[in-house]
C-alpha cells in the first residue's frame, strides 16, 4: 500500500502552492491559482452533502479539457465520491450506458454533450451540471437541485464568515484502498468494461512521478491527451497538480499548427504525448527533406552528417518550445524507423508502457537510460514476468502485479477472475520479452498474434509498422485469410495527389510497395496482396486501431 494518502497528496498541494498558477484554458486565457481552484472545490464539496451525495457515490464527468473539468474530478474524490470521466467523444448510448452501468448519480458534462443526450435515458441521476458554468442543467422530478445552487453562494460565505483560505482547505481523509475511479475506455475488442481504480492505483503514479522528479513545482504542462484517459490524467493533470505545476489546458482538436502555436507559447517543461504527433512530424515534414537528393549527399558526408542532425534537433525542439526537459510517449508503439532517426538526432525522448488497469504506468526509464526499442524498466512498485520458457528470447504474455493495479472490473465477476491468475498476476494482453538488465520489449497483443503454417508467430503489427513507412500510404491492417496474409491499406491522399498519382495507378504503386515490404519481412511474414481501403480504419481513443471490426470482411484473394 502506497503510504501517502492520495487526498492528503492533494490537499497539501493546494496549501503549499496557494498563489501559483494551477489550470489554464488556453483558448479563453482563463486561469485559476490552486487558491481559486480550491475555492471552488470546497463550494462543490457543499453542493454535494447538501445533495446528499455519500462516500463511495458515483459522479460521472464528461467534456473537454478544461479547468472546470479539473476541477470537478478533484472535488469528486476529494470529497470521497467515485469519480467516472467519460471520453468526449463517445457517442450518446455509450454515455447513457455509461452513466446507468456506474450507478451514477451526478453528472457533469459541457453544454455541447449535454445537447446530444437524454435525460430520461439515465434515470438514476439525482442531478446534471454543467462543467461550463456549474449551473444545474437538469434535475429529477420532485427534486431540490435547483433550490441548492441559488442558495450555495450564500451558504459559503455563511461557512467561511472571514473569508476562504489555505488554512481552510480540508479534504476527506480517504484510504488508499477505497474505490476512487472507474474508468471506461472503449478497448480493441468491443465495448469496454469499467476497471476499478482505487486511491492506491493512482497515488503509486503520482508518487512515481513525485519521486522521480518526473514533474516539479513550478512545471509548466501544455494538455492535448484528453484527461478522461489515464495517461493524460495521471501526469499532465494529477502529477502536475500534487507538486505544483501548471497545467495549460488545450481544448481544442491538436492539430500540428494548434500545436506548433502552443509549445511557442507556453514553452512546457515535460511534454507527454502519444506516438501519432511525432510519426506525423517526422512523415510530413523531415521524412520529404531528408529525401532530397542533396541531403542525401550532405548526409552521406562524415562530420557533416553530424552537424546537419544537429541541426535538426534543434529546429523539433524549438518547435516543441525548446525548454523541456524529455518528451515521454506512451499510449502505442512508436514507429521504428521514426525511433531510430530520434536517436540519430539524438532527440530527448523516451517510451513508457501501461494501461488503463494499471491507472496507467507499468515500465519506464528516464530519457538519457533508455534503451532502444524498449519500453523502459519495471516501476519500483510494479513486478512484471514473461509467460515464457525463454523470456529473454521466446516471447510470451506480459504478466504484472503492483500497487498500480486495479482491482478489478466494475459488476463483472467473470471478467475479473479471468484478468488475473491464481497467484495474483494480472494478464496484460500484450506479448513481450525481457533483457538481462529488466528492459521491457513488447512484440503485439496475444489476440492479434497470427500462427503460421510452418508454426512461426507472426505479429501482425510489426508488419504494418514497416508497411506504413512505405510510399503513400497513411495506415495499414495486416490480416490472415485463409492461412495467407493480407494488406488492407488507407492511402495519404493527400500525398499521392501532390505526387500527380492518379487513382487509378494506385494500385501498382502498392503492388510495388508490397514487392519492397516482403524483401524486409520473413518469408513467412509475406504479404500475398494490398487491398485499398477507402477511410482512416476506426479506433479507440487511443489512437489504436479496432482490429475486431475488420477481422470478417468478406475479401476475395
Amino acid at each position: 500500500m502506497i503510504e501517502q494518502k492520495f487526498t492528503k497528496l492533494l490537499e497539501k498541494s493546494f496549501k503549499d502552492n496557494w498563489n501559483l498558477p494551477a489550470y489554464t484554458n488556453y483558448y479563453k486565457n482563463q486561469t485559476y491559482t490552486y487558491g481559486d481552484a480550491a475555492k471552488q472545490i470546497a463550494k462543490l464539496h457543499i453542493l454535494f452533502k447538501e445533495a446528499n451525495i455519500k462516500q463511495g457515490d458515483k459522479i460521472s464527468l464528461i467534456g473537454k479539457n478544461t479547468p472546470n473539468w479539473a476541477i470537478t474530478y478533484i472535488a469528486t474524490i476529494t470529497y470521497g465520491a467515485v469519480i467516472v470521466p467519460i471520453l468526449q467523444d463517445f457517442n450518446p448510448n455509450d454515455v447513457h450506458h455509461i452513466v446507468n452501468h456506474s450507478d451514477s448519480t451526478l453528472l457533469f458534462c459541457s453544454d455541447k454533450n449535454w445537447d446530444t443526450l437524454e435525460e430520461e435515458k439515465m434515470n438514476n441521476l439525482v442531478a446534471v451540471f454543467s462543467i461550463d458554468d456549474f449551473r444545474c442543467v437538469h434535475q429529477r422530478d420532485g427534486g431540490n437541485i435547483q433550490k441548492i445552487m441559488r442558495t450555495l453562494d450564500s451558504m459559503f460565505d455563511m461557512r467561511y464568515p472571514t473569508g476562504f483560505s489555505k488554512d481552510n482547505v480540508r479534504f476527506a481523509d480517504i484510504e488508499n484502498k477505497e474505490l476512487a475511479m472507474i474508468s471506461y475506455t472503449s478497448g480493441t475488442t468491443g465495448f469496454s468494461k469499467g476497471v476499478l481504480l482505487s486511491g492506491n492505483a493512482i497515488a503509486g503514479n503520482v508518487t512515481f512521478g513525485i519521486d522521480t522528479h518526473l514533474l516539479e513545482r513550478g512545471d509548466r504542462v501544455l494538455t492535448f491527451l484528453p484527461l478522461a484517459h489515464t495517461f493524460g490524467m495521471a501526469f499532465d493533470f494529477l502529477t502536475a497538480t500534487c507538486v505544483g505545476a501548471h497545467t495549460v489546458l488545450l481544448n481544442k482538436i491538436p492539430s500540428p499548427k494548434v500545436l506548433t502555436k502552443a509549445f511557442e507559447e507556453i514553452k512546457p517543461t515535460v511534454i507527454f504525448m502519444v506516438p501519432l504527433i511525432l510519426e506525423k512530424i517526422y512523415k510530413k515534414q523531415l521524412q520529404p527533406a531528408l529525401s532530397k537528393r542533396s541531403m542525401r549527399l550532405a548526409l552521406s558526408i562524415p562530420y557533416l552528417d553530424d552537424k546537419i542532425y544537429s541541426q535538426i534537433n534543434n529546429q523539433l525542439e524549438e518547435a516543441f518550445g525548446g525548454e523541456f526537459k524529455q518528451v515521454i510517449i506512451g499510449g502505442a508503439p512508436l514507429n521504428k524507423e521514426v525511433e531510430d532517426f530520434l536517436r540519430k538526432i539524438k532527440f530527448r525522448f523516451t517510451v513508457g508502457y501501461g494501461m488503463t488497469e494499471c491507472a496507467p504506468l507499468i515500465t519506464y526509464t528516464p530519457w538519457d537510460k533508455y534503451v532502444p526499442y524498449s519500453v523502459g524498466k519495471a516501476l519500483p512498485k510494479m513486478e512484471i514476468k514473461i509467460n515464457s520458457a525463454d523470456p529473454q528470447n521466446i516471447a510470451g504474455e506480459i504478466l504484472v502485479r503492483g500497487e498500480n493495479v486495479m482491482s478489478g472490473y466494475y459488476k463483472n465477476a467473470e471478467a475479473t477472475k479471468s484478468a488475473f491468475t491464481e497467484d495474483g498476476w494480472m494478464h496484460t494482453g500484450d506479448i513481450g520479452v525481457i533483457d538481462g538488465d529488466g528492459n521491457l520489449f513488447i512484440k503485439g497483443r496475444c489476440k492479434t498474434m497470427i500462427l503460421s503454417a510452418s508454426g512461426q508467430n507472426i505479429y501482425p503489427e510489426e508488419i504494418e509498422e514497416k508497411l506504413n513507412n512505405l510510399p503513400f500510404v497513411m495506415e495499414s491492417l495486416v490480416l490472415d485469410k485463409d492461412g495467407k496474409l493480407l494488406a488492407l491499406v488507407y492511402p495519404d491522399y493527400e500525398a499521392v495527389d501532390a505526387a500527380c498519382i492518379s487513382h487509378a495507378d494506385l494500385d501498382i504503386v502498392m503492388e510495388e510497395n508490397r514487392k519492397n515490404l516482403n524483401q524486409i519481412v520473413a518469408n513467412y511474414e509475406n504479404v500475398t496482396k494490398i487491398i485499398l481501403y477507402p477511410n482512416e480504419f476506426e479506433k479507440t481513443p487511443k489512437r489504436n486501431i479496432k482490429r475486431y471490426l475488420y477481422s470478417n470482411l468478406n475479401i476475395n484473394l
